[in-house]
C-alpha cells in the first residue's frame, strides 16, 4: 500500500505568523501578579502603621516626651507645687546627684543587671517604681503578681500621704507578702500599690497608664502621683538606655546548636542529590528555532506519531477502529460507491461482487471490536484478504472484457 503525502499550498497567501503574539492568559497572569504585590504592599504599610503607633520603649514614661506615653505632664506638675526634678540617664550622673532628700523615680530599669538594680536600692533614701516587672517583684520581696481585676479600687491603707487620693482604675493588682503595705486593695487583698512597711523606702505600681499624658487627668492619677513623688523637694527621675546598661544574658541556643551532628550533611547530602536529579532529568530547553512558513508535512509523519502512540497505549479496539476505517474507505472507491458510503452498504456491494451470501461480511467490516493483540492481527489479516479478493475479483472482470 502506498503512503500519500499531504503537501500545503504554496500559491496561498502565507499565513500571519503568531510567534510574538502573547499567549493566552497571559493579561490574566499580569493581574493576577499585580493583584498579589499590591496586596503585599498593604499588609506592609499596614504592619508599618502599627508599629509606628505603637509606643516607644525610650518614651514611655519619660519626662520629656510630650506624647501620649510620656509622663511630661507628671514633671511638670510636681515642678508647679515646688519639687525640683532632674532626669539623668546615666548611673554615673545618678550617683553625683543622689542625696539623702531625693527620691528616686523609675520605670523597670531593664537594662540594668539585678546586682546594679540591689546597689540602687540600696544607696537611695526612697524609690519610686513607676511600672513593675516579675524581675523587680523578686529584687524587692514586696509581693507577688494576682490574677485580680477591679474597675475602681479606694485607698484602703493608712498611709497618710495616699489618704487624700480618690478613686483610680489600676492596670494591675499585687498579693501583698510580709512587712508590705498594699494600697488601693480589692476584695480579696490584692493591692495596686505596694510600700515597704518598715521604713517606706520602696514602692511599687504599675503606672504606664495611670501616669502618662493622656490619663494623668482622670480619676485620682494626679493625686495618687504627687503623693508618691512628691514626698521630698527633689525627684531624680532615671531614664535608662541600653548604652548605660549592664546586663548580660547568656548566649541564646541557635537552630544550628539544637540540631544533632548528622543533620547538617544529611541536608547537604540531600540538596547534593537534589541538583544532580535536575541536571539528569530535567528538561533542556533550546534556543528557539525560526520556520518559515507554509511547510510540507509527509502524512507517513503523522501516522507513523499515531500507531506509536497507539501501541503505547495498547488499545486494540481503536487500532481496529482506524484498520477498519482505512479498509472501508478503499473498498468504496474499488467498488464505485460513495465515500460516504457505511461498512453495511460496503459490505453488501463486497458480497455482490465476492458472489458470497449478503451479511456474511458483516461482522468482519462493523462487527464487535477486538480485545486484545491476538483478535487484531487476526482481524486485520480478514481484512487484507477481503481487499485482495475484490481487488482480484476486479481485475479478473477487467481481462473478461
Amino acid at each position: 500500500m502506498s503512503i500519500a503525502e499531504r503537501t500545503v499550498d504554496t500559491t496561498a497567501e502565507p499565513p500571519v505568523s503568531t510567534a510574538a503574539a502573547p499567549p493566552a492568559g497571559r493579561w490574566g497572569k499580569i493581574l493576577g501578579w499585580l493583584f498579589v504585590v499590591v496586596l503585599l504592599v498593604g499588609i506592609a504599610l499596614t504592619a508599618m502603621r502599627f508599629v509606628a503607633t505603637a509606643p516607644p520603649l525610650d518614651g514611655t514614661l519619660n519626662p520629656d516626651v510630650s506624647n501620649p506615653y510620656g509622663a511630661q505632664a507628671l514633671a511638670e506638675v510636681l515642678r508647679q507645687q515646688g519639687v525640683t526634678v532632674d532626669v539623668v540617664r546615666t548611673r554615673d550622673e545618678l550617683y553625683n546627684r543622689l542625696r539623702d532628700d531625693t527620691t528616686l523615680v523609675m520605670t523597670d530599669p531593664y537594662p540594668l543587671s539585678d546586682d546594679s538594680v540591689v546597689s540602687l536600692l540600696n544607696d537611695s533614701e526612697r524609690t519610686v517604681f513607676l511600672s513593675v516587672s516579675s524581675r523587680l517583684l523578686r529584687l524587692t520581696a514586696l509581693g507577688e503578681p494576682s490574677q485580680t481585676q477591679v474597675d475602681t479600687a479606694e485607698v484602703g491603707c493608712e498611709i497618710e500621704y495616699l489618704s487624700r487620693v480618690g478613686e483610680i482604675a489600676p492596670e494591675r493588682l499585687f498579693t501583698p507578702s510580709a512587712g508590705t503595705t498594699g494600697c488601693f486593695t480589692a476584695p480579696d487583698g490584692s493591692a495596686a500599690v505596694l510600700v515597704d512597711s518598715s521604713l517606706e523606702r520602696v514602692t511599687l505600681v504599675e503606672g504606664t497608664r495611670l501616669f502618662s499624658n493622656a490619663q494623668l487627668a482622670e480619676n485620682g492619677n494626679a493625686a495618687l502621683a504627687l503623693g508618691l513623688l512628691g514626698q521630698t523637694g527633689h525627684v531624680l527621675w532615671y531614664v535608662p538606655n541600653i548604652d548605660d546598661g549592664d546586663h548580660t544574658a547568656d548566649d541564646a541556643d541557635t537552630l544550628g546548636s539544637l540540631t544533632p551532628d548528622w543533620v547538617t550533611p544529611a541536608l547537604v547530602l540531600l540538596a547534593i542529590a537534589g541538583l544532580t536529579a535536575i541536571a539528569w532529568r530535567g528538561r533542556r530547553f533550546g534556543p528557539l528555532v525560526a520556520e518559515s512558513l507554509p511547510v510540507t508535512v509527509r502524512a507517513s509523519e503523522t501516522m507513523h506519531g499515531r500507531a506509536r502512540l497507539t501501541a503505547k497505549a495498547a488499545d486494540a479496539g481503536h487500532a481496529a477502529t482506524e484498520i477498519r476505517t482505512g479498509t472501508v474507505l478503499r473498498l468504496a472507491r474499488r467498488l464505485g460507491l460513495s465515500s460516504r458510503a457505511t461498512a453495511q452498504e460496503v459490505a453488501d456491494a463486497a458480497a455482490d461482487r465476492l458472489r458470497v451470501p449478503r451479511g456474511s461480511l458483516y461482522e468482519l467490516l462493523a462487527g464487535p471490536l477486538p480485545q486484545n493483540d491476538p483478535d487484531l492481527i487476526a482481524l486485520a489479516r480478514g481484512l487484507a484478504d477481503l481487499e485482495a479478493a475484490v481487488e482480484t475479483t476486479a481485475r479478473t472482470e477487467r481481462n473478461d472484457q
